[in-house]
């Protein structure tokens, strides 16, 4: 029986022996798919989490040292500060703005950054975006002091919160995975009717979790060299529809499927 790393390798290159893999049982291939997905996590856990404690370590340095006194009411952001501020650190920035000159999109051009704006606070963690409008919270008043304070109790929380937020991750992949997977699937009984062959929606569903085997190891490595990749989620599907069709290929016609 040819283990599961044996069965990644054969999947890079070979559609025959995804062909073969099609009478495997449905647990192995749930297996095959939760290790494939976790070896494909892995390069955005990692850089993910040295963003995130590097960028708490960054902003706890620059909040106790570089940043004026401010205030965070009914809305707005409003500090002494005449002009907006900006501090970069092993690349990590952090924008402080209470004059309303610096927008949104100027923000997301950064990788790694957190932005204080007159209306909105803005993070960047790997060129992902997420605002927080301070309107959310008409009735709260924020300082400094109380920022300070959150990002130290955020420090103490990094040991519980990474663990936490990477099973959250690795949940959401596993879940995208099965997805692309099922409906990848439907297009092998397309695939099987065009040529000829005699095959279930088992079959094809296992030999479609071989098949994105291909475009998932080239995007982790991709990831892992952080090299973005023009039209990722269209090459993804074009090369496992490849795959796949050039295993449902290999089915013999001769013999009817079990």
């Amino acid at each position: 029986m040819m283990n599961v790393f044996a069965q990644l390798w054969k999947s890079l290159y070979s559609p025959k022996d995804i062909a073969r893999f099609r009478f495997q049982g449905i647990g192995k291939t749930i297996g095959y798919l939760f290790l494939l997905t976790f070896f494909s996590v892995l390069p955005t856990l990692f850089y993910g989490v040295l963003s995130l404690t590097e960028g708490v370590r960054t902003a706890s340095a620059l909040l106790h040292q570089s940043l004026p006194s401010f205030t965070i009411e009914n809305g707005e952001l409003s500090s002494p500060a005449a002009q907006p501020i900006q501090l970069d650190q092993d690349g990590f920035v952090i924008i402080f703005d209470s004059t309303g000159s610096v927008i949104p999109d100027e923000v997301e051009r950064f990788p790694n950054a957190v932005a204080l704006l007159r209306h909105e606070a803005v993070l960047v963690v790997g060129h992902q975006a997420q605002h927080y409008s301070y309107a959310a919270f008409p009735d709260v008043r924020i300082t400094d002091q109380d920022v300070r304070a959150f990002i130290s109790d955020l420090q103490s929380l990094l040991p519980v919160l990474v663990p936490l937020l990477a099973l959250i991750v690795y949940v959401l992949a596993c879940a995208g995975k099965f997805i692309s997977v099922c409906l990848l699937a439907l297009f092998g009984l397309l695939f099987s009717g065009m040529l000829a062959k005699t095959l279930r929606y088992r079959h094809t569903w296992v030999m479609s979790a071989y098949a994105i085997t291909l475009s998932t190891v080239f995007f982790t490595i991709m990831e892992s060299l952080q090299t973005a990749v023009p039209y990722g989620a269209l090459i993804h599907w074009l090369v496992s529809f490849i795959v796949l069709f050039l295993a449902v290929k290999e089915v013999p016609s001769t013999k009817r499927e079990r």
